[in-house]
């Protein structure tokens, strides 16, 4: 009969290779961006069916932020310096499988799906979504270093008001549109001004969306599942 002594050995052992293995799902130089930044707000669009899509998305297994080590501490950088200003990130989406690319692939492809266009993309036609490039066959978040996301007010937990819906398909969601009021162009600015400060750039078509500079996988897009 085995002893209590080797039974309870074999058990931490046991329990010792589940949490390496744990451990070991993610490649070097990605984190879980909640272990880093614990406050952070997620809330992980492609995880539900509050997308333009209007389902759960290929590869997206878990309510969990990933990114490269090098974009997540930067990140904290910028809620940090928010958080002066009674002010906080809602994170939409980071690190995304090159699978969920291939997933909006196929959706774009399919004219007659059109369920979430009134909200999304109500003023260009389906079939155009890929000359106007708001569709791609690569996408930066699968570096592991770009991040979708938004402002908060600490207090009340209420979004700010940017203008346009995140993942909204049209010029509403250029960072610089014109046709905004004064506070939401305020705004976007305090927005892109955290992220810029912490050496993330903007891309001038979706005001919510950033990539680290000089990100460690600048050539590299990755396909393992967020779970």
């Amino acid at each position: 009969m085995m002893s209590h002594k080797i039974f309870k050995f074999l058990f931490i052992c046991f329990a010792s290779t589940l949490a390496i293995q744990d451990e070991a799902q993610l490649p070097e130089d990605f984190v879980y961006v909640k272990d880093v930044i614990p406050d952070l707000d997620v809330e992980l669009r492609y995880f539900s069916a509050n997308n333009f899509v209007g389902d759960t998305i290929d590869a997206y297994k878990a309510d969990k932020l990933i990114l490269t080590k090098p974009a997540a501490e930067a990140l904290k950088k910028v809620q940090s310096d928010l958080q002066d200003q009674n002010l906080c990130l809602l994170v939409y989406d980071a690190y995304r499988p090159q699978q969920a690319v291939n997933h909006f692939m196929r959706w774009a492809k399919d004219l007659n799906d059109t369920i979430n266009k009134p909200e999304f993309y109500p003023e260009i036609k389906k079939r155009n979504l890929f000359n106007k490039g708001y569709i791609a066959s690569r996408s930066g978040h699968s570096r592991g270093s770009t991040v979708d996301l938004t402002l908060m007010d600490r207090n009340t937990d209420e979004v700010l008001d940017m203008g346009s819906p995140f993942d909204f398909f049209g010029k509403a969601s250029w960072t610089a549109h014109p046709n905004l009021t004064a506070q939401q162009k305020n705004n976007r600015n305090l927005l892109l001004t955290a992220m810029q400060k912490h050496n993330f750039r903007n891309y001038p078509k979706e005001w919510w969306h950033f990539s680290l500079r000089w990100e460690p996988f600048p050539n590299t897009y990755f396909d393992f599942p967020i779970e």
